[in-house]
Formats: structure tokens, C-alpha cells, sequence
């Protein structure tokens, strides 16, 4: 869930935990004892990442409900409400030690969708952009400041890691000034074939296939990771903002045109290539620890 304005924030609940360097060096069996909820506040006070993995005696989970460790997310009618107890990393030089992150977001989904899509030519990845438009607030006992804005839902799933599938993936979601969802799904797969999914989704959760746009390099993060934001034919997107930037993956807000008008993207690019490296996961665990059980 996000919102591209003054506030952001992403929760990402994980079983199997795809980025999880422990999943992988334990031969990604036991997709249980490899969970977590990751937390990412983006805010002009600051940043915020949370991503503790756990094992399946911290796990509860049903039809209902997810819960791992202290942080939960559950069905209330027909809201999802996550409540979360974290710690964030630290993030120099903005934040030196680790911060207890607490609170609670409620999101209003607009509407639910009943298509999934394969994002490989195999059916080996799929996802399912579940409620693409609907409100979410956000309140914070410690950690943040409260807010209000619109937010999505997705859900991705797979039967092989990310980087035997993938080579670099670009990503993003926005919002068009009548409330629609537009979401780009752009991929370079290992086969060297590309996977293109580019849609426009009603508030009321009809689905719109639209022409993939063309696109345009942006710069590098500080890592280097390729990323290109899409726009329509003669304008040009910019860079906004850079919230995450590391060896494998960035996250970004991207200010464009598309379907003549003007929309914020909150846009994800990914390497394969570089998550494959054994360095790249041997650095992982500084950005997410993992707590026995």
C-alpha cells in the first residue's frame, strides 16, 4: 500500500520470505520458518524500514489473519487492518540507532478484483492486483506521525526464486486524477523475451488492458541499478524521489504524463542479475535480521 504524496508507506507480508538471504541458504524449504512483515514509512521527518524475519514458532496464520511476532494483519468487515510493533534498522545519517516503529493502518479497499496474471512466460510467477484503488489511515503510538491518503493492494506469488525468472523488472502504480489505478508491470525476463502488462483500473475494480507506454532510462542510484519510468509519446518523466537505493533494488516516486494527463508513480526496479550474487545476499542481513524460532 502506498500513498506518493508528503507521506508513504509499503507493508509487505512475506511467507518464504523472497529476499530472505536465510530462506535461500537454507534451500528455500520450510517456507514457514521464513516469514515476516516488512514496514516502510516514508515521511519528511524521516524514514523508517522494518523487515525482522521469523521462524514458525512466531507465526500464526489463518483464512483470516497473518500474524508474525507482535505485528498482525487480519480481516475487520471488509477492511484489512494491520497493526505493527517493529524495529527499524538504522538508516545513516538520518538515524544512527534502531527505533521501535508502532501503530496501526486501516485500508477501505474500492473494490476487489477477480483476474490474476502470469508475469513469466511460464506461470511460474503470478500476481494479482487484488484492490488497486482505496483509502488507508494510518495511526502511530510511537515511530511516526498520523496520516490519510489512497492505497492499493497486491499479491505476488511464485514456484522458483525471482532471479531464475527475472533479469530487471520495472514496476509502478499511480493514481489518475478521476480515481482510476494505472499499473505498469514491465520485464525483462532470463529467456531475453519481454513481459509487458500495462492497465487502467475503475474504482470499481474493472480492468482495462492499455498499450504499453513507451519509457525512458532515468538515472542510477547510487548502486547502480537501471531504472526507466514510462510516459506517453513526446513528454518525459522525471525523478521525483529516491526512497530506497540499494544493491539489487530501488523505490522510487516518478512525476510523468500518461494517458494525457499528469501522474505521480510509486515505481520499483529490480536486478536479477545482482540478487543472484552471493555478495549482494551475504549483505543482506543488515537490513534484515532474522530473530530465532
Amino acid at each position: 500500500m502506498s500513498d506518493c504524496e508528503r507521506f508513504g508507506l509499503s507493508v509487505i507480508a512475506f511467507v518464504g520470505s523472497v529476499f530472505s538471504p536465510y530462506y535461500h541458504w537454507a534451500g528455500r524449504r520450510e517456507p514457514d520458518n521464513h516469514v515476516c512483515i516488512n514496514v516502510a514509512l516514508y515521511a519528511p521527518t524521516g524514514h523508517r524500514w522494518t523487515m525482522t524475519e521469523r521462524g514458525r514458532r512466531e507465526t500464526v496464520r489463518d483464512a483470516l489473519s497473518f500474524q508474525v511476532g507482535p505485528s498482525r494483519i487480519r480481516h475487520e468487515g471488509a477492511d484489512i487492518l494491520i497493526e505493527f510493533d517493529e524495529v527499524s534498522v538504522p538508516r545513516p545519517p538520518a538515524q544512527w540507532l534502531p527505533k521501535r516503529v508502532k501503530g496501526a493502518i486501516r485500508f477501505q479497499p474500492d473494490a476487489v478484483t477477480s483476474q490474476v496474471f502470469d508475469i513469466d512466460a511460464h506461470g511460474r510467477h503470478r500476481w494479482w492486483p487484488i484492490s488497486p484503488t482505496g483509502r488507508i489511515s494510518v495511526e502511530f503510538e510511537t515511530g511516526g506521525e498520523d496520516w490519510a491518503g489512497h492505497g492499493y493492494m497486491d499479491s505476488n506469488w511464485g514456484t522458483e526464486p525471482l532471479e531464475k525468472g527475472f533479469s530487471l523488472w520495472d514496476w509502478a502504480r499511480g493514481r489518475m486524477p478521476d480515481g482510476d489505478a494505472v499499473i505498469i508491470y514491465d520485464t525483462l525476463r532470463k529467456d531475453g523475451s519481454r513481459g509487458a502488462i500495462s492497465l487502467r483500473i475503475g474504482r470499481d475494480g474493472h480492468i482495462d488492458t492499455i498499450s504499453m507506454p513507451p519509457k525512458t532510462r532515468l538515472a542510477n542510484g547510487f548502486w547502480g541499478v537501471p531504472r526507466s519510468g514510462h510516459h506517453d509519446p513526446g513528454a518525459r518523466p522525471s525523478l521525483s524521489q529516491t526512497l530506497e537505493d540499494g544493491p539489487f533494488y530501488t523505490r522510487s516516486v516518478i512525476r510523468t504524463r500518461l494517458m494525457s494527463e499528469n501522474v505521480d508513480l510509486m515505481h520499483e526496479s529490480l536486478s536479477g542479475a545482482r540478487f543472484a550474487s552471493p555478495l549482494v545476499k551475504a549483505m543482506l542481513p543488515f537490513r534484515m535480521p532474522r530473530r530465532a524460532g
